[in-house]
């Protein structure tokens, strides 16, 4: 069970209520009282940090209670607690994290952002692993080789989504990315992939519904975005970049 001593008014709203919304078993005691005998880590403050020998302790700041509660069930689950970071690839990238077989957390988010949201949720975890699904070769691909300081390996996502009964819409890729960080993959630090025709076209096609001007972007700087060199946006600003270029060229 996991138990709430603190004496900060800031820990204590905002750890009970964020274990209240994850329906979790705990209760709340003074600092100084004893522990209840079914206590398996205690979430305090700063000021209470070294109060609870021989007992698991999660020290929470006012504004990091959701990342507390995570490492308290993390806590809860022993060696088999081990944050597993599953990411279901795609535009917007469906992101899971699971201590042990429970899901703290989920995301989905453009892939521009999957990075940043990866490396922040990994960053606290003593010994994080990031799966990835081998589906949508150029996102994975790109995910794979701008992930650093975290091992990742590559899973095969073959009947990873569930089948959505009604009213799950929009759930496919959190679920994906949950069961993909259950499966065990092959590590790999980076992942070569040479964009087909379609893949170029597709993106392509993405530059021109995103352009001012419905022009799409050549084949290079379509290579590039497929490479992970750069986003459709900024892609389309050096688009612009070298037309303005040749057209001051062309009048003078």
């Amino acid at each position: 069970m996991i138990v709430v001593a603190t004496t900060d008014f800031e820990v204590y709203h905002g750890v009970v209520n964020e274990l209240r919304d994850r329906r979790a078993t705990f209760t709340t005691i003074e600092p100084d009282d004893d522990l209840p005998e079914q206590t398996g880590v205690v979430i305090t403050d700063e000021d209470n940090a070294d109060a609870f020998e021989g007992v698991p302790t999660i020290v929470a700041a006012p504004n990091e209670s959701r990342r507390a509660v995570e490492q308290a069930l993390a806590a809860l689950q022993g060696e088999s607690g081990r944050t597993i970071i599953g990411v279901d690839p795609g535009r917007k990238p469906g992101i899971a994290v699971l201590a042990g077989e429970i899901i703290v957390a989920a995301f989905q988010v453009p892939i521009a952002d999957a990075v940043d949201v990866i490396t922040r949720e990994a960053a606290e975890a003593a010994d994080p692993l990031v799966r990835i699904g081998d589906g949508s070769r150029l996102q994975s691909a790109k995910l794979v080789n701008q992930l650093e300081g975290v091992r990742v390996e590559l899973v095969d996502e073959t009947g990873t989504t569930p089948y959505l009964g009604t009213g799950a819409r929009g759930a496919g890729d959190l679920l994906a990315a949950a069961n993909i960080a259950r499966l065990e993959g092959e590590p790999v630090e980076r992942r070569e992939i040479e964009p087909t025709a379609g893949e170029l076209q597709a993106i392509k096609d993405r530059s021109r519904e995103r352009s001012e001007t419905n022009r799409a972007i050549d084949d290079a700087l379509a290579e590039r975005v497929a490479a992970g060199e750069l986003r459709i946006d900024e892609a389309l600003a050096e688009h612009r970049e070298t037309d303005e270029s040749a057209t001051s060229d062309d009048e003078e």
